[in-house]
């Protein structure tokens, strides 16, 4: 039989090879939760999930390794930005709010550009929990849906401390940033409807983003209300470039020539819709065609004509979602929003008659 020493050993190893991760499945909560709770932080904790981890700590006999939990929690003064194209305005001007703050703080920025990759957003997140970064703002829209593995990510890096804000994203269990872009995509149909339209085309990036996804819902919500026929053979998915809209205009007026209003859901694509309709279609804007783009961005004002377009405030985007990551964490994830607004300019006016 072994020794009372030996059984006392035996319990002592036991005890001490029970992980967080063990303790948070057995009481039924996230990794987060239980790390809040056992390190202290549990203001923001429900008593009842406080009861259930301090239960399951004791009936596992966990026993939290002090040393190890300062090394993990501490964090540096990076930051991370996950993108989706340094290249395009969007992003750029969200990085050049998120750097005024950056800058006040005196933290240093770490920009990853994730191309429409989930998977890729998903990695960035690792890489800057392994860092130890203090926070990560996620300012490319998140795919509809959400992913599972993101999430997981996301968790964990809160679990050691840091902040996640994300901006236009789904099913993340952070606060999350949206402008409203469905109010957007209203105010260009009752725009189009105003002037006399009565069919548009669309010119769009991938559908499978929320950005996408809810700019084009509150369009062809609104535009069904006014009469203005949006159909789904008009609806055009190419990449957010000026090469993806220039590219999906030339195919969008090989179907339906008789369009005389084209809706492009990215401003960058809209520079590409003007460039195909003058150079490669002949047709003049806003006389033959009017054309709508989504970000007003700074040369939406400087093309000519000069694009109509639904402004969304980027640099406070990239302002307000650091200064939140910053902030304390609030008792639940909150979703907060961004007014839109439309700006006319030049490139939209009534239909010509023979465009109508």
């Amino acid at each position: 039989m072994p020794s009372d020493v030996n059984r006392r050993s035996t319990r002592s190893r036991v005890t001490s090879a029970v992980t967080l991760q063990q303790v948070a499945r057995d009481a039924g909560v996230s990794l987060a939760t239980a790390s809040r709770v056992l390190s202290g932080s549990d203001r923001n904790v429900k008593q009842e999930l406080q009861d259930r981890v301090l239960e399951a700590a004791a009936r596992l006999r966990y026993v939290s390794n002090a040393p190890a939990r300062a090394l993990v929690q501490s964090t540096t003064s990076l930051v991370g930005l996950v993108v989706h194209d340094v290249r395009d305005p969007y992003s750029a001007a969200v990085t050049s709010g998120l750097m005024e703050v950056a800058r006040d703080h005196k933290l240093l920025v770490m920009v990853g550009p994730a191309y429409h990759d989930p998977a890729l957003q998903t990695e960035y997140v690792a890489r800057l929990r392994a860092q130890r970064a203090r926070a990560i703002v996620l300012a490319g829209s998140g795919f509809t849906g959400g992913t599972t593995e993101l999430a997981r990510e996301v968790e964990a890096f809160t679990a050691q401390g840091g902040r996640v804000i994300a901006v236009s994203h789904e099913g993340l269990p952070v606060d999350t940033l949206t402008p409203r872009y469905r109010d957007g995509g209203r105010a260009v149909a009752r725009h189009l409807a105003s002037l006399g339209h009565t069919e548009a085309g669309v010119v769009c990036g991938p559908t499978g983003l929320v950005a996408v996804q809810e700019r084009l819902r509150g369009f062809v919500e609104a535009a069904a209300e006014l009469g203005l026929t949006v159909l789904d053979k008009h609806c055009v998915e190419a990449e957010c470039t000026r090469d993806g809209g220039r590219a999906a205009t030339i195919r969008l007026f090989r179907r339906a020539p008789e369009l005389s209003a084209v809706f492009a859901l990215d401003d960058a694509m809209a520079l590409g819709v003007l460039a195909a309709l003058r150079d490669d279609l002949g047709r003049m804007v806003p006389d033959d065609v009017s054309v709508i783009g989504y970000g007003d961005f700074p040369l939406a004002e400087d093309v000519t004509p000069s694009l109509t377009t639904v402004h969304l405030p980027l640099e406070e985007i990239g302002r307000r979602a650091l200064s939140l990551a910053l902030g304390d964490a609030p008792a639940s994830p909150r979703q907060l929003t961004v007014p839109t607004r439309l700006v006319v300019r030049a490139s939209t006016a009534a239909p010509h008659p023979h465009g109508s």
